[in-house]
């Protein structure tokens, strides 16, 4: 049986339709990794999840309980980190972590023990008695994320988990990740990057607009893409435009624009003769070129392909309202 389940779920916002019929499946000790352009509906999904919104219809299960009808006994089998720190600020970094591990039921002797483990591997041990007022940001984001894991609890929910970390610590948390999936707990991830997608998730689904759009193994999704991917990138920005129908031309495809590049997908088993063509296609049309290169598709192109838009975009309003639950 899956550890987390829908079938058919939907939320709306007003005239908002922030799920649409949402079908995912997640297996024990497996990651799931949740990708979609800002106000998809990742942060919506998550909250039905976790018993902090009543989807309008569809059914939903997570650990043998059903987010509506067993919704008390599910808070007690899954721990959640959301985009935004979630500790007291009255408390110090080890009193937080040992209260969430009261809260877990866990001994007195296991929850120091667990408090210990989690300051150590999120670079907390210098702060560990001082008041949370007194944290950074980071700080305060690396004890949330470090708090959900104290009570070790068989079902993990990371709402970008790793957004605003520096990269060692992202790292550690990486490593912490794999370390409890080794040992049997399932992960829901929503993340913005796409590295952390391909470095965890055993499966991929692909949200835009609340649906699910595609889903697979990193691979599979790559495969859909099609051939090679030929990236440009221009001296000059003025020359966008003309670079683009020129890469459409000899591509046999629709390019891409960036800020300073264009990317279209070629046909498989025609890259170099693709490549060398633009070369010279671009020689010809006077457009200067910083590089140009033919590469394998990554997770980032199929995502670009898929939704339209780039994995790295900043945030929005429909981003704000999804992590409002209002979309």
């Amino acid at each position: 049986m899956p550890v987390i389940e829908t079938r058919g779920v939907t939320k709306r916002f007003g005239a908002t339709k922030a799920l649409d019929g949402i079908d995912i499946s997640v297996e024990r000790g497996r990651v799931l990794g949740l990708l979609g352009p800002n106000g998809a509906g990742k942060t919506t999904l998550v909250r039905v999840l976790t018993t902090l919104l009543r989807p309008d219809s569809g059914r939903a299960t997570v650990a043998d309980c059903d987010v509506v009808a067993d919704a008390a006994t599910l808070r007690s089998r899954i721990g959640l980190a959301g985009q935004y720190a979630a500790v007291d600020e009255l408390l110090t970094g080890r009193e937080n972590l040992e209260l969430v591990g009261l809260l877990y039921h866990v001994g007195r002797a296991e929850r120091r023990r667990r408090a210990r483990e989690v300051l150590a591997a999120f670079a907390l041990e210098d702060a560990a008695d001082r008041p949370v007022r007194t944290y950074s940001g980071g700080m305060r984001r690396r004890l949330d994320l470090g708090a959900c894991l104290v009570g070790r609890p068989p079902v993990l929910f990371l709402d970008e988990p790793t957004t605003g970390l520096d990269l060692r610590t992202r790292n550690q948390l990486w490593q912490f990740i794999r370390d409890l999936v080794a040992g049997d707990t399932t992960v829901l991830l929503t993340t913005q990057y796409m590295e952390e997608a391909e470095s965890l998730a055993h499966h991929i689904a692909v949200l835009d607009n609340g649906r699910v759009i595609a889903q697979g193994t990193a691979d599979e999704l790559k495969s859909q893409v099609g051939g090679d991917v030929l990236d440009v990138r221009v001296t000059r920005r003025e020359d966008l435009s003309r670079a683009a129908e020129v890469l459409t031309r000899v591509a046999g495809a629709e390019a891409q624009t960036e800020p300073e590049s264009l990317r279209v997908t070629v046909p498989t088993a025609g890259g170099t003769d693709a490549l060398i063509a633009a070369g010279q296609e671009l020689g010809r049309a006077g457009v200067p070129l910083r590089d140009l290169a033919l590469r394998h598709p990554s997770l980032d192109d199929v995502f670009l392909t898929l939704t339209g838009a780039s994995s790295d975009e900043p945030p929005d309003e429909s981003a704000r309202r999804d992590a409002e639950g209002e979309g």
